[in-house]
């Protein structure tokens, strides 16, 4: 019968520290892992579904650090608890062993899965209204205006290679292909 801590890191650059603090004295063993929440593949936390065995407890410190929906996280309880394993988590005080602590966790489940639906809405209309006031969104072109010139005369004369213009604009031969793409359905339309 043993606790096992699972923590979740979206990257290299986060620390596991605040979970570690939290879950260090209540748990018999931790498992880290390091990769985004959205991420389809989870192999510390697969090996620990694996692992793991009737009469433990899987525990983590934020339904956030585990789970991907509320659906992923209500079905996980349901099969830890169908296998019978429990399931805690510390920063809800809940423990979903019994109905009270089932009921609390579908319903903070739902919750946070609206919040997440809410932001996703929120960031898509503050995406929207940016576009609307013309402002570019997403990283910087890599080539300009002047680039794309040079690139088109230098094709059209045959001077220069697709690849050796990449080079010289040290960027990719399928970024300066989509580039000038780009470019031409621009002067089309």
């Amino acid at each position: 019968m043993r606790k096992i801590g699972y923590l979740r890191v979206s990257t290299q650059e986060q620390r596991p520290d605040r979970q570690i603090d939290a879950l260090e004295s209540r748990c018999d063993a931790l498992r880290i892992e390091t990769v985004s929440a959205t991420s389809r593949r989870r192999p510390v936390y697969d090996a620990l579904m694996d692992e793991i065995e009737p009469g433990d407890t899987f525990v983590v410190l934020d339904l956030d650090r585990a789970f991907r929906s509320v659906i992923d996280a209500v079905s996980t309880a349901e099969r830890l608890l169908a296998r019978g394993i429990g399931f805690e988590i510390v920063n809800l005080q809940v423990d979903t062993a019994t109905p009270e602590g089932m009921y609390v966790y579908t319903v903070m489940s739902a919750n946070a899965a609206f919040e997440r639906q809410m932001l996703i809405k929120r960031t898509k209309e503050g995406l929207a209204a940016a576009r609307r006031r013309g402002k570019r969104l997403g990283r910087p072109p890599k080539l300009t205006a002047a680039h794309l010139e040079l690139a088109r005369a230098a094709l059209a004369d045959q001077s220069q290679t697709l690849t050796a213009l990449a080079r010289q604009f040290e960027v990719r031969p399928w970024t300066l292909t989509r580039a000038l793409e780009r470019g031409l359905s621009k002067n089309v339309s």
